[in-house]
Protein backbone atom coordinates (compact mmCIF):
# COMPACT_ATOMS: atom_id res chain seq x y z
CA UNK A 1 0.00 0.00 0.00
CA UNK A 2 1.37 3.45 -0.52
CA UNK A 3 0.87 6.71 0.92
CA UNK A 4 1.40 10.09 -0.81
CA UNK A 5 1.77 13.90 -0.34
CA UNK A 6 3.90 16.69 -1.95
CA UNK A 7 6.96 16.14 0.36
CA UNK A 8 6.92 12.23 0.56
CA UNK A 9 5.47 8.70 -0.73
CA UNK A 10 5.51 6.20 2.05
CA UNK A 11 5.15 2.48 0.91
CA UNK A 12 4.12 0.11 3.66
CA UNK A 13 3.56 -3.34 3.83
CA UNK A 14 2.22 -5.83 7.03
CA UNK A 15 5.57 -8.05 7.98
CA UNK A 16 5.17 -10.65 10.80
CA UNK A 17 4.70 -9.92 14.08
CA UNK A 18 7.52 -7.65 15.48
CA UNK A 19 9.19 -4.45 15.03
CA UNK A 20 8.65 -2.22 12.78
CA UNK A 21 11.19 -1.56 10.03
CA UNK A 22 12.68 1.64 7.68
CA UNK A 23 13.92 2.34 3.91
CA UNK A 24 14.44 5.57 3.30
CA UNK A 25 15.06 6.86 -0.92
CA UNK A 26 16.52 10.34 -1.00
CA UNK A 27 17.92 10.36 -4.58
CA UNK A 28 20.52 12.86 -6.13
CA UNK A 29 17.72 13.92 -8.27
CA UNK A 30 16.44 15.39 -5.64
CA UNK A 31 19.66 17.36 -4.34
CA UNK A 32 23.33 16.97 -5.67
CA UNK A 33 24.15 18.34 -2.34
CA UNK A 34 24.86 15.48 0.16
CA UNK A 35 24.18 18.19 3.15
CA UNK A 36 20.93 18.41 1.98
CA UNK A 37 19.87 14.83 1.39
CA UNK A 38 21.12 13.77 4.93
CA UNK A 39 19.31 16.77 6.58
CA UNK A 40 16.16 14.95 5.10
CA UNK A 41 17.28 11.51 6.04
CA UNK A 42 17.92 12.33 9.81
CA UNK A 43 14.14 14.38 9.74
CA UNK A 44 12.44 10.77 8.14
CA UNK A 45 15.14 8.65 10.52
CA UNK A 46 14.06 10.30 13.71
CA UNK A 47 10.01 10.90 13.40
CA UNK A 48 10.04 7.32 12.74
CA UNK A 49 12.08 6.76 15.84
CA UNK A 50 9.22 8.88 17.60
CA UNK A 51 6.92 6.76 16.05
CA UNK A 52 8.03 3.53 15.94
CA UNK A 53 5.30 2.03 18.75
CA UNK A 54 2.32 3.04 16.33
CA UNK A 55 4.20 0.89 13.76
CA UNK A 56 4.94 -2.51 14.94
CA UNK A 57 5.25 -5.05 12.49
CA UNK A 58 5.55 -3.10 9.62
CA UNK A 59 7.70 -2.24 6.62
CA UNK A 60 7.91 1.51 5.56
CA UNK A 61 9.78 2.77 2.40
CA UNK A 62 9.92 6.81 2.46
CA UNK A 63 10.98 8.25 -0.93
CA UNK A 64 11.59 12.06 -0.67
CA UNK A 65 10.31 14.72 -3.30
CA UNK A 66 11.52 17.46 -4.44
CA UNK A 67 9.49 19.84 -2.24
CA UNK A 68 11.26 18.45 0.84
CA UNK A 69 14.47 20.31 -0.24
CA UNK A 70 13.23 23.62 0.34
CA UNK A 71 11.15 23.04 3.25
CA UNK A 72 11.39 23.85 6.74
CA UNK A 73 12.16 20.51 9.30
CA UNK A 74 9.17 21.15 11.51
CA UNK A 75 6.88 20.72 8.30
CA UNK A 76 8.67 17.51 6.82
CA UNK A 77 7.94 16.19 10.61
CA UNK A 78 4.40 17.11 10.41
CA UNK A 79 3.94 15.30 7.45
CA UNK A 80 5.71 12.35 8.38
CA UNK A 81 3.91 12.39 11.53
CA UNK A 82 0.58 12.19 9.64
CA UNK A 83 1.85 9.44 7.30
CA UNK A 84 2.90 7.36 10.36
CA UNK A 85 -0.97 8.27 11.78
CA UNK A 86 -2.29 7.30 8.17
CA UNK A 87 -0.30 4.26 8.05
CA UNK A 88 -1.26 2.46 11.88
CA UNK A 89 -5.35 3.34 11.10
CA UNK A 90 -5.17 1.22 7.69
CA UNK A 91 -2.98 -1.68 9.33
Amino acid sequence: MRNNDKFFLVVFCVNKPGPARLGIAVSRKISKRAVVRNRIKRQIRESFRLNKNLLMGMDCVVVAKQAAVVTENPALRTSLDTHWRKISENA
